[in-house]
């Protein structure tokens, strides 16, 4: 018999290994589109937030603009109805000096009539007459501070007792000396004068050229040669526009404040204000208002207007002869005069009674 054939299994062959596969072509573009979507999505939301914070800052600035306009305006009316109410006061007052002065007048035409009914003696005529120049005097040193007015009116007194020329008129006659010495001592101030030219300057206001309006002068083109070709001449000519684009200017002073036209408008108003305020100071002779005013005045010329203009100089010339004006703080009365004439008087009374 034959030998069994031997059935153990055979041994499989080794694996063979697998090529390498190559990354999928279709993922990585998939990837790639992710990534850029992802980078237009960051650069918009960057570009969004940088739009908002633009928009919230310009909100600000208009917001902040705006408050001071308005604060502006405020101003502006309170100090009109400051002016307003000053204005009234120095109506009333001057109502009140006319009104006094038409009485005087109706005293005296009554005295008049009254003088010639009973034929009074020159002498008494004559005592009632400066008496009647006296409170004038004395109310236009009181009401108005006129100066000038009551040593007129002193004068024209002394005149006449001159002319008279009577012994019992002489202690009259000192005291209206001294009244006379003590207002020749007052510095004169020429109300009229000033006030025109405090005209002048409200009138200027308006045409006044604001600081940032001012312009460098312009630097002459320089001269071309005549043989220069045409297309050299059109480059220079296309580099001197270029040129024109950008002006760096080196300024020596503080940069000038940027005004809105509404601010411009208040600007001008407000200073025209100001000077009305240095008209009604010197109509009522305060010395330290006067001299406060014209200060603010100068200060907001210095700030806000350009210090090259010839108007400009024009103005603070005429405002510096304002200000060299010396105002007597204190004005003098004529209580001395007036009792002196009322003394003699009731001593020529006394014997009719």
């Amino acid at each position: 018999m034959s030998e069994p054939l031997d059935e153990s299994p055979v041994a499989p062959p080794p694996p063979v290994p697998e090529p390498a596969r190559s990354p999928d072509p279709g993922r990585r573009r998939r990837w790639m589109f992710a990534a850029a979507m992802l980078a237009v999505v960051i650069a918009a939301a960057a570009a969004w937030i940088d739009v908002r914070t633009t928009q919230r800052a310009q909100r600000l600035e208009f917001a902040r603009r705006i408050a001071e306009i308005e604060t502006g305006e405020r101003n502006a009316r309170a100090a009109l109805k400051e002016m307003q109410e000053g204005q009234r006061e120095s109506q009333a007052k001057l109502a009140l000096l006319e009104a006094r002065l038409a009485e005087s007048q109706t005293q005296q035409a009554a005295l008049e009539a009254l003088y010639r009914e009973l034929a009074p003696s020159r002498d008494e005529w004559a005592l009632t007459e400066v008496e009647q120049m006296l409170l004038l005097a004395s109310q236009q040193l009181q009401l108005a501070g006129n100066v000038s007015s009551a040593l007129a009116a002193l004068q024209l007194a002394d005149a006449k007792l001159q002319r008279l020329d009577r012994p019992q008129f002489a202690p009259l006659r000192r005291a209206l000396s001294r009244d006379m010495e003590r207002l020749k001592a007052v510095p004169y101030v020429d109300v009229t004068g000033l006030s025109l030219r405090l005209d002048q300057a409200i009138a200027a206001v308006d045409t006044l050229p604001l600081a940032l309006e001012g312009r460098p002068p312009a630097t002459a083109a320089p001269a071309l040669p005549a043989d220069e070709s045409a297309w050299r001449r059109f480059l220079r000519e296309v580099w001197q526009d270029m040129r024109q684009l950008v002006r760096v200017e080196n300024l020596d002073r503080p940069a000038p404040p940027l005004l809105a036209p509404q601010e411009q408008y208040f600007l001008r108003e407000n200073l025209k204000l100001q000077l009305l305020a240095v008209r009604f100071d010197l109509l009522l002779r305060d010395q330290a208002s006067f001299r406060a005013d014209l200060a603010a005045v100068d200060a907001w010329l210095r700030k806000y207007f350009d210090a090259q203009s010839q108007r400009l100089q024009v103005v603070q010339m005429l405002l510096r002869q304002v200000q060299a004006t010396d105002m007597a703080t204190d004005v003098p009365d004529i209580n001395r005069s007036l009792e002196a004439v009322r003394l003699l008087k009731l001593a020529r009374d006394k014997p009719q009674r």
